[in-house]
């Protein structure tokens, strides 16, 4: 019997609808709060629809994946009480506790997140997935997040840290996927839904979509058109998008699901700031050259075949076939990009091009079995994975301003990186008794990834050719999980972890005259573990309280060999470790007190501490000891949510600490503000929503109430560098309707 929390899901009154095609989910179902009786629902999972929660914890088992034993959270995006048009993240991902995020995209567009000292660039220390399959750049050699889908398509998120690695593959970070919409939970043929929203800066959102369910087919599509000035000079911006998903089911056991996504984005880059310039005035901006452009393309066909009410298959092929382009003045911000006096106009820009083609499948069986008078549960699956990616760097571009990838003469760059991967994983609940699960887990990981191309020019004009550079390997990971169930609705858990991170690609790029590629070099590998205490009283507190330790081994960097020539060594420098606290509770007073069902009371708060540090016995000794960079130590995000009937308002505040820009830890900022501390923010947001009738809504916010000036990041490159100033105060109005 797989349970979810009682309280948490049916107490609260959730509708329960399924995204996804033909999926099962075992449960405890309960009549009252007192005598639970077993269900197997099928065609289900929590969307908390009629709940005015947004977090809530992953049922055990959710289709043919197993989250039981690990630590998890599902936001409910429809619940979110804050700006989902502009993605703005420190609302979405509040109640996750240690969510590191960068907020430097006035856009939304490139989403940054991470979790327990890790880097937040583009989610790379996350396997970012999009229902269920990969999305990024390549997860093995350049596992970036370009795109990301726009939250008004997205039903619900999950995030598993730490033993997701077993199910998902490269990351230490965990998993993060999207899962969209797709027509469902729609009870009749046609339904058209439509939202609009206007804001600060020019902000312009229209979000359409249709849908409609019959029998034996369902549908669902969107077009998403936004764009707006931006808060700081030269932050100009749209994106385009349209999804379309249809699951056709052949009988009661087989489905069949084709969906496609695509998505076009350009924005302008403001560029960085020096410390001085930022708190001066935050929305200067010394770049009006820079812009970038992606188009992103993600198909899939998704097959869903039950072979009974115990036993399953899901398998997935799916593509990625992205480009990602960039034209700018890339010089540090103390240069001026200005007309050249020699030449009458501005000097040149450079332009960087990369092409992904990735193809990948997923095939994943999950089943239950008995054993003596308990259930179990299996899950297995099988992963083919390649793919490739074009690049095309340094070239020299227009004098011009507007967005404009033409090219003199050839790229200096030309590489061409390729990667493979096969993987077989199993995972098996064993429900020792009705209150102990143990959850033990296999996956054996065997990948491949080569460069080959041009890697610049010498001064006489010959080329520089990449090493011959080609690694194979094959290995296991392990690990383990278990949960002790005190009451009906909490439970202890406790899991440790292997994670991998593989060789990048950027690793393979070395410059043969002045750096050497080890030939040793080994993918980066650790371990996470957690023990905590979660779940929910009643329908008035929820919570989840826990300690992490995450050791990340051969962590992969460079240091200088001295000799006769000195050369730079690209080599598996040392290791570091992470430690703490991470606790998340929700309280509701009105529930607790009250038997008032009109109004509501919610009090919130997320809370992590963080001790990131690299070992004694790193290879660079600048670092030796010292705190990882992007890593706060400290990060709180609480708020108050108060409703009556239809009416809700939430204030929430988000406190991060100060942190490093660069692992020798530089304190003072630097003249081109590259390296130094960040100093800890205090952003504060507000948002009321309406429901009008059950199809008519409005929502409006104040985003940095308060008018902060603060920076989460700073750049070496694209889009700096120098200092990045996150957005001042915004507001947002939304209207949406359902017909």
């Amino acid at each position: 019997m797989l349970r979810i929390r009682i309280g948490l899901l049916i107490a609260t009154g959730l509708t329960m609808s399924f995204f996804s095609m033909g999926q099962e989910v075992n449960k405890v179902f309960h009549d009252d709060s007192t005598n639970p009786r077993h269900k197997y629902l099928s065609d289900i999972t929590v969307v908390g629809r009629y709940s005015k929660s947004d977090y809530q914890q992953l049922p055990e088992v959710v289709g043919t994946s197993i989250y039981a034993g690990k630590k998890n959270a599902l936001i409910v995006l429809d619940n979110v009480q804050g700006n989902v048009v502009t993605n703005t993240m420190r609302q979405v991902m509040a109640k996750v506790a240690g969510i590191h995020i960068w907020e430097s995209d006035p856009s939304g567009i490139q989403i940054g997140i991470a979790a327990r000292g890790l880097s937040p660039n583009r989610s790379w220390e996350f396997n970012v997935r999009q229902n269920g399959y990969d999305i990024a750049a390549d997860p093995f050699g350049y596992p970036e997040a370009y795109y990301n889908p726009q939250l008004q398509a997205v039903q619900r998120i999950e995030v598993v840290r730490g033993q997701g690695s077993l199910q998902y593959g490269p990351q230490f970070g965990g998993l993060v996927n999207y899962i969209l919409r797709n027509g469902s939970e729609i009870n009749k043929k046609f339904e058209f839904e439509t939202q609009q929203t206007v804001g600060s800066n020019a902000l312009f959102n229209s979000y359409n979509a249709i849908g409609g369910k019959t029998e034996k087919f369902h549908y669902y599509a969107f077009f998403d058109h936004r764009n707006g000035d931006g808060w700081r000079q030269n932050s100009r911006y749209y994106t385009n998008a349209g999804y379309g998903t249809a699951t056709y089911y052949f009988t009661k056991k087989l489905s069949l699901t084709a969906e496609v996504m695509h998505s076009h984005i350009r924005s302008q880059q403001a560029g960085g700031l020096t410390d001085s310039m930022l708190y001066a005035d935050a929305q200067k901006s010394l770049r009006s050259r820079n812009w970038f452009d992606i188009k992103w393309t993600a198909p899939a066909l998704i097959f869903n075949y039950t072979f009974s009410d115990k036993a399953r298959l899901n398998t997935k092929f799916f593509a990625t076939i992205g480009d990602r382009n960039s034209v700018g003045f890339l010089q540090s911000v103390l240069v001026k990009d200005s007309i050249n006096a020699a030449t009458g106009v501005y000097n040149n820009r450079v332009v960087n091009l990369d092409q992904y083609r990735n193809y990948g499948m997923e095939s994943r069986f999950i089943t239950n079995y008995s054993i003596g008078r308990m259930d179990n549960t299996l899950s297995a699956g099988l992963r083919l994975y390649t793919g490739k990616t074009y690049r095309r760097a340094d070239g020299k571009g227009t004098t011009g301003s507007d967005y404009d990838v033409t090219v003199t003469g050839n790229y200096p760059r030309d590489v061409e990186f390729i990667s493979h991967n096969a993987a077989v994983f199993a995972e098996n609940i064993f429900r020792i008794t009705d209150k102990i699960l143990v959850v033990p887990g296999i996956r054996y990981e065997w990948l491949e990834g080569s460069a080959s191309g041009r890697n610049g020019y010498t001064s006489g004009g010959a080329e520089i050719l990449l090493q011959n550079i080609n690694r194979s390997r094959s290995f296991l990971l392990a690990g383990i999980g278990a949960e002790y169930h005190v009451t009906k609705g909490t439970e202890f858990y406790v899991n440790y972890s292997q994670a991998y991170r593989p060789i990048q690609f950027a690793n393979l790029q070395a410059p043969p005259t002045t750096d050497v590629v080890d030939q040793d070099l080994e993918d980066a590998k650790g371990f996470n573990a957690d023990l905590g205490y979660r779940g929910k009283v009643k329908d008035y507190l929820q919570f989840d309280i826990s300690g992490f330790y995450l050791q990340y081994n051969d962590r992969i960097g460079t240091v200088t060999i001295t000799g006769t020539p000195a050369y730079r060594l690209i080599t598996n420098v040392g290791n570091s470790s992470s430690k703490g606290f991470e606790g998340y509770a929700e309280f509701n007073p009105v529930r607790a007190f009250t038997k008032n069902h009109k109004a509501d009371l919610i009090i919130f708060g997320s809370y992590s501490y963080t001790d990131a540090r690299y070992s004694n016995d790193h290879k660079d000794a600048a670092t030796k000891g010292k705190r990882v960079e992007n890593a706060p130590r400290n990060i709180f995000r609480g708020g108050i949510t108060a409703g009556y009937k239809a009416f809700l308002i939430t204030a929430q505040v988000s406190r991060v600490g100060e942190t490093f820009s660069d692992a020798n830890n530089t304190l003072l900022p630097t003249a081109n503000a590259q390296n130094g501390l960040i100093p800890a923010y205090t952003v504060t947001d507000l948002t009321a929503s309406y429901k009008f009738t059950k199809g008519i809504s409005l929502k409006t916010g104040i985003n940095n109430l308060t008018d902060e000036r603060y920076f989460t990041r700073r750049a070496g490159g694209y889009p700096g560098p120098g200092a990045l100033p996150a957005d001042g105060r915004t507001f947002f109005v939304s209207v949406g309707a359902k017909l």
